[in-house]
This record gives C-alpha cells, structure tokens and sequence, in this order.
C-alpha cells in the first residue's frame, strides 16, 4: 500500500504512455484529468493485489474509442459516478476498488481520476501489461472471464449495459455504442473478484510505469552511457531504427486510429527505410521490407532527444524518432495470446516470432 500523488502521476502518465505502444490516448491530456481530481479530492491509495480480499469486487475503469476524438471531447467528472452506480446496482454489493485495463497515456490515468473521486483506492495491475485497440484483447479472455457486464457512458450522460455471449461480441457491440456517442465513451468492463485478479491479471504493471517514467525523466542524468543506450537499458529495449518521420497515412475508422508511417533513416541507419503499422497501437515494424517486430510485443517511437513516448495520435512529418522493441507479457506468447493478438488477427500476413529471435537474426518467416 502506497500513495499516489501529483509527482507519482508524472512519472506513471510517461512511463504508461511508453507501454501503450502508441496508444493508449495522449499521456498530457490523461495526466492533467488524473491532476485535477487529486488536487481537489487528495492523493489515492495504491493496493498491490495480494492486499485485496478475495470475495472484493475490483472495477477497471477506461476510455474506449478513437485517441484522437477523446482529446476533443475531453472527459467529464460526472462519468465515474455513473460506472460506479451502475455496476454496484448490478452486482448488489460495493466496489471495493477501481484498476486499469491497460497501461497508456489515458487509461492508466482515468482510473485514478475515478478512484480520487470517488474515494477508492486503486490496484496495481491490469489486463494486459501494454495496450490493445480492442475490448476482448485482455489476459481475462484467455481465462475464460466474461467483459460483461459491462457499463458504458459519454460525457452527455447516455449510458448503457452489455449481456452479451462473447467477448468478441462485447468489442462489436460496444464499438457501435461508441461510434453513435461521437467516436470516444468511458467504460467498465471485466470486474472481478479479487480471487480472480490475482490469478489472472498483470502484476505491478503501476509500479513498472512509474519507474520507467522516472528512468525517462532523468535519462541524462550521470552516466558513462549515452543517453540512447541508458534508454535502451533500463527499458529493457531493443533497437529497431531512428530515422526522420517521411510520411504520416492516418484516418479515424470505427472508432480506431488506422494508418502507417514511413520513416528516413539517420545516423547509422541512414539510406534505409522503415514502416510502422498501427491500430491506435504500432502493430508491426519493418526495415527495408523486413519485418523487425510484431504484436504481441510492443513497438514504440520516441523522441530522439528526450526519449519521450510518441504517441500515434502525435505522429507528424519530420520529426525524428527512435523505435524500439519491448518483450510482451509471456502470456501473450501463448497459443491462446497469439489467437487473440498475434499479427494474422490484424492482418498482418506473418506468424508471430518473438522480438528478440527477429533482431537475433533467428527468424524463419
């Protein structure tokens, strides 16, 4: 059990947004909502899962639709409240504490927002260890754990909740709501016992944001390592490609942020040409036509001066980026993972080869 106060949330909002691989929503706009209602309402108390009671009821709480379209719309105070009643009214009992569902800019903050607000505290796990685009993309599904019921309001107050038979139909559903509600919602979704968080979800992935917003904030700082190599090092990283931001192809479809971006090489990876895909996230990365990484594990740009996360809603032409490749949750490397988010399921016309075997040299595909 710890503190989360205003100089906590810097460094989670950064590090999150690294995990969110791309996604995951802008970190400044996440951190200034997370801000606000700790100032007004007082710091949240952080649970590792252990400390949770076994029979407690532990509600994620997140933002769902298109990154873009959320930093128009901005979030309201109102929605937390309206997630809380409804789900409590569902179950018949009390929300013992609220969680993420993933890391990124946005989602890692709203629920600290929430918990603030509403004077819970927060558990430091979530459902993926990173950010996916959609719903039935958790560590829950591959246990066999049902999204619904799930809650669902916009800022004007509109609110729904889902029944439905699958997870998968959970994601369809509640991306048509979302669409009709002007492309960005806030939702609760996967509430669990805390019996079942524990057995399922991803550990400490709070605690490993705010080291890693830490370690990017004074990445400069006394050392024999450049900066870059710092980086690399406590981020467990591994080096993909710096270049020149050449193009940005993007567009706002069903509530996704969808597009490529093409990259000049600099320094010693000039004269070369890399790609990146993403759907909100950054689903593959290739050099010269050669594929370097893929989902499940994650492809991140940063800036190659503050190593600062650039998220894929931020993407513009010249700006100068390194990618870097980090190891997903092993759980994502399993046949269930892989059927869930490995690259075929976004079309992505490779099996899946983990990050480390690709930049090795050992891949066959």
């Amino acid at each position: 059990m710890r503190k989360i106060g205003l100089s906590e949330i810097e460094d989670i909002a950064l590090g999150a947004s690294l995990l969110g691989a791309g996604g995951g929503g802008d970190p400044y706009i996440g951190k200034l909502v997370a801000m606000g209602a700790v100032k007004e309402r007082g710091p949240v108390t952080l649970l590792d899962p252990e400390e949770i009671p076994d029979d407690a009821l532990v509600v994620p709480i997140a933002m769902m639709g298109a990154p873009t379209i959320l930093g128009e719309k901005g979030v309201g105070g109102k929605e937390y409240e309206v997630l809380y009643n409804m789900i409590s009214q569902y179950y018949g009992k009390k929300i013992f504490a609220f969680m993420p569902i993933e890391a990124g800019g946005v989602n890692s903050m709203l629920p600290i927002a929430a918990a603030a607000r509403l004077g819970l505290p927060m558990v430091d796990a979530d459902g993926m260890g990173r950010a996916f685009p959609e719903l039935q993309m958790v560590t829950f599904t591959m246990a066999g754990i049902s999204a619904t019921p799930m809650a669902l309001v916009d800022e004007k107050g509109n609110s729904v909740i889902f029944n439905t038979i699958t997870n998968q139909w959970t994601e369809e559903l509640a991306r048509s709501v979302t669409m009709s509600c002007g492309g960005s919602v806030s939702v609760s979704l996967y509430c669990v016992e805390g019996a079942i968080l524990k057995q399922h979800a991803v550990k400490g992935i709070v605690t490993r944001s705010q080291k890693l917003g830490e370690a990017i904030r004074r990445v400069k700082e006394g050392t024999d390592l450049t900066p870059e190599e710092r980086f690399l090092e406590f981020s467990e990283g591994y080096r993909l490609f710096k270049g020149k931001i050449a193009d940005v192809l993007r567009e706002t479809n069903g509530a996704f942020n969808l597009g490529r971006i093409l990259i000049e090489g600099i320094g010693s990876d000039r004269g070369k040409r890399a790609e990146v895909v993403f759907q909100n996230e950054n689903l593959s990365a290739s050099v010269d036509g050669v594929i370097l990484a893929t989902v499940p594990d994650l492809i991140c740009l940063v800036d190659t001066e503050t190593f600062i996360p650039v998220t894929t809603d931020a993407l513009k032409y010249g700006k100068r980026v390194l990618a870097v490749g980090l190891k997903c949750f092993d759980a994502w490397r399993s046949e269930a993972g892989l059927k869930l988010v490995g690259p075929r399921y976004f079309g992505i016309d490779t099996d899946y080869v983990p990050l480390e075997d690709r930049i090795g040299g050992n891949a066959d595909v």
